[in-house]
Formats: structure tokens, sequence, C-alpha cells
């Protein structure tokens, strides 16, 4: 299992970044994500890849990739 940390853009609120974890714990693979609305951040753990997690993210409406990119 591994870590993944994601740049998330276009939250507003909790609701947004609860919509955001509940996409990213859809993603098969996901054991838990964590979404942090202040740092516009989201850590995940699972095996799931990036750009799965990058793309129930951006279903979801925000815009997302990985940190540091």
């Amino acid at each position: 299992m591994t870590t993944k940390e994601l740049k998330i853009e276009g939250m507003s609120c909790s609701h947004c970044s609860a919509a955001v974890a509940r996409a990213l714990e859809s993603v098969n693979g996901v054991v838990r994500a964590r979404v942090d609305l202040a740092g516009g951040t989201a850590t995940v753990e699972g095996d799931a890849s990036v750009d799965r997690l990058v793309a129930a993210v951006v279903a979801e409406g925000y815009r997302a990739a990985p940190l540091g990119s």
C-alpha cells in the first residue's frame, strides 16, 4: 500500500472537501482518503493509480494534480 498526495483546486467549503473525499474513496484500491480544505490537498492511502485518482476528482468537478507537479 502506498500514500499519494494530490493538490486539489476549486474547493471552497466543507461540502466540496467531502465530495472530493467521497470521489477518491470510490476509486477501486483506495483504503482511505483525507482532504485538507484549507491546504487544498488530499492524502490517499491504497494502491489506486494517480491517474485514476485525478480522474475521479475531475469527474466531481474539481481540478487535481500530483502534489509538487
